[in-house]
């Protein structure tokens, strides 16, 4: 069974921070760019963060750029969203997706219209 396993969420008072991983299962990451995305209540999903295959290209929202670092470790096919300097407004269940793209792309894309496959979700709730 295919599957995309989001962990690492959780309460984290404003200024702290929280490491994110998403886990794949039943195929290797290897082949696809991966996406980081988030919805809070009431809102639409929104892109957070993608890295590309090879993991050279990244991108971030402009909300998080500075305070987010996406990674990957083909090795153990799992990416990871590191967030420092968390702020009220990080609050949102986070997903990650997945969409295969040609060996050496450096596409690194931040809608949710490019993406196949998605995960579950893992809830941030940032609070004092």
């Amino acid at each position: 069974q295919l599957q995309l396993v989001e962990s690492g969420g959780g309460l984290v008072q404003p200024g702290g921070s929280l490491r994110l991983s998403c886990a794949a299962s039943g195929f290797t990451l290897d082949y696809y760019a991966i996406g980081w995305f988030r919805q809070a209540p009431g809102k639409e999903r929104e892109g957070v963060s993608c890295i590309s295959r090879t993991g050279r290209r990244t991108n971030y929202a402009d909300s998080v750029k500075g305070r987010f670092t996406i990674s990957r470790d083909n090795a153990r096919n799992t990416v990871y969203l590191q967030m420092n300097s968390l702020k009220p407004e990080d609050t949102a269940v986070y997903y990650c997706a997945t969409v295969p793209v040609p060996p050496a792309s450096s596409w690194c894309p931040m809608m949710t219209t490019d993406f196949a496959s998605w995960g579950q979700g893992t809830q941030v709730t940032v609070s004092s």
